[in-house]
């Protein structure tokens, strides 16, 4: 993992900044203190790291990619950035008020094992806020019409949301809140589904060198051909009768909020 995020990390930064709503929306659901200690796991190039750390909270960063955290100290030097694994994080029993995992957890080898870590270093109270997509919500991409194969495997790499919910209940947390996030116009961190509006991102390789998917589980042949169709689809006007026959309840992506209450 960390070697395919040294490869995606080189020009990481181009394309996935902050974006200010979600960002806003994590630091609600966290409901932070300007005296507590966060943890932000699987951090990337600390772009949520730094947007609220500049909310005036005091932010550590780990990832298991020196790549990405090379990007994330030359952007914010002033943060403390830890190269590790969300198994195996090197702090000691409740050392942080809360965490935030950004579209992350499905990359993490042992999901169960992982939540037990940030249980064991947030303190009593503190509440560990994820934003992810489901399996289900990702079927429901329009992205699949053009990209099957690639869309098929993005699918099966993400833990469903009643694993999730079972490993972090398992783990000791208490889930208190479920949001969908249904993508905006003008979404300024181009993940796999922000050109959901805007079909003409996904012809930008920058943009596609940034999204995992595209970066590391698709076939080329694969994206040359969808691609092709796309443009063409982009071109007649076509794309979006697809987009509005795609657009569906389950929402785009998600906020999980999970509590660790004590006994």
């Amino acid at each position: 993992m960390a070697a395919k995020y040294d490869q995606i990390g080189i020009n990481y930064n181009q394309t996935r900044k902050a974006d200010p709503y979600i960002a806003s929306k994590l630091y609600g659901f966290l409901q932070p203190t300007l005296e507590g200690k966060y943890l932000d796991i699987g951090c990337g190039t600390g772009n949520y790291t730094s947007a609220l750390h500049q909310m005036g909270l005091d932010f550590t960063g780990v990832d298991p990619s020196l790549e990405m955290l090379s990007k994330a100290k030359a952007s914010a030097g002033n943060i403390h950035w830890i190269q590790a694994a969300a198994e195996a994080l090197p702090f000691e029993n409740e050392s942080f008020d809360g965490a935030i995992a950004t579209l992350t957890t499905h990359h993490w080898r042992e999901l169960e094992n992982s939540f037990r870590e940030i249980y064991r270093v947030l303190k009593t109270g503190g509440r560990f806020v994820i934003f992810t997509s489901t399996p289900q919500q990702m079927g429901g991409y329009w992205l699949g019409h053009y990209l099957p194969k690639m869309m098929q495997d993005s699918i099966q790499q993400m833990p469903s949301l009643e694993r999730v919910g079972s490993d972090l209940t398992g783990s000791g947390f208490v889930i208190s809140a479920l949001e969908k996030y249904f993508i905006r116009e003008g979404h300024e961190d181009l993940f796999l589904y922000a050109g959901k509006h805007m079909p003409s991102l996904y012809l930008d390789s920058r943009v596609r060198q940034g999204i995992s998917s595209f970066s590391s589980l698709a076939n080329q042949a694969e994206v040359e051909a969808g691609l092709k169709y796309l443009a063409e689809d982009i071109a007649s006007g076509f794309v979006q009768h697809l987009i509005n026959e795609w657009e569906n309840d389950e929402g785009d992506y998600l906020f999980i909020v999970a509590e660790k209450l004590g006994h």
